[in-house]
């Protein structure tokens, strides 16, 4: 073959290979734009998250239209994203998503059928560590509680303000804390390689910052900096 001709297959197989690479990402991207929608529609509800806990978060997980039976018999399976504060001690500017998976079959009864969104903030860097490094059971491998609302979390009890996961949940409109407990988090590594283009771990994303924000990712961090641009967590918390 020519080198004529060997341009022209070389040529032709990229063309035809490009719908291929955008529809392997058209999910995940789109997963990631849904995440920055639902949380501009949380922080604008009248007793949304307490902003003194908002302002105490070293990550935040965001899962869009969580339904139940998507995953087994009365299961549930939740995509969506992770974002945390940059820094090794989780101080600095918001930083790109990891993409995130939740299970547990204990959901499932929970949802009512419906889909449902879910916000978890992380609220120390023991949490957080733990789920960049591994799959968590909530409740078990980290602490869980369902988050208060309000405009502060004055009146919370021991078990809430001393949880490393704080959820809450968005159902037909009506927004509440949640227990999750029994279920797990863990790191969508698949998903993770189609939005960014090559493999790599939740570690490398949010903590080594290997890659930039994504344009999908741009309107929820910029959200999150003007929402909460200080992570005003105790200093002890912090270690």
């Amino acid at each position: 073959m020519n080198l004529k001709k060997l341009a022209a297959c070389f040529l032709t197989l990229c063309i035809s290979a490009s719908p291929t690479f955008a529809a392997n990402d058209e999910k995940e991207t789109e997963r990631v734009k849904e995440a920055g929608i639902v949380m501009k529609e949380i922080l604008n509800i009248p007793d949304d998250i307490p902003q003194d806990l908002l302002d105490k978060a070293e990550c935040i997980v965001v899962l869009p239209s969580v339904k139940k039976g998507a995953f087994g018999v009365g299961g549930s399976y939740g995509r969506g994203i992770m974002v945390c504060r940059s820094g090794e001690h989780y101080t600095g500017p918001w930083g790109a998503p990891a993409l995130y998976a939740l299970e547990g079959l204990s959901i499932g009864f929970q949802l009512g059928g419906q889909a449902t969104d879910f916000v978890l903030l992380v609220m120390n860097t023991k949490g957080a560590r733990s789920l960049l490094s591994s799959k968590v059971k909530l409740g078990a491998d980290a602490s869980a509680a369902a988050g208060p609302k309000g405009r502060t979390a004055e009146g919370a009890t021991d078990v809430v303000m001393n949880a490393e996961i704080l959820s809450y949940s968005r159902n037909k409109g009506l927004f509440a804390g949640i227990s999750l407990e029994g279920s797990t988090l863990r790191s969508d590594g698949s998903a993770n390689e189609k939005l960014y283009g090559r493999k790599l771990s939740a570690k490398e994303i949010i903590v080594d910052h290997k890659v930039g924000v994504p344009a999908s990712a741009r309107p929820l961090v910029s959200l999150l900096q003007s929402k909460s641009p200080k992570n005003r967590s105790e200093p002890k918390s912090l270690q």
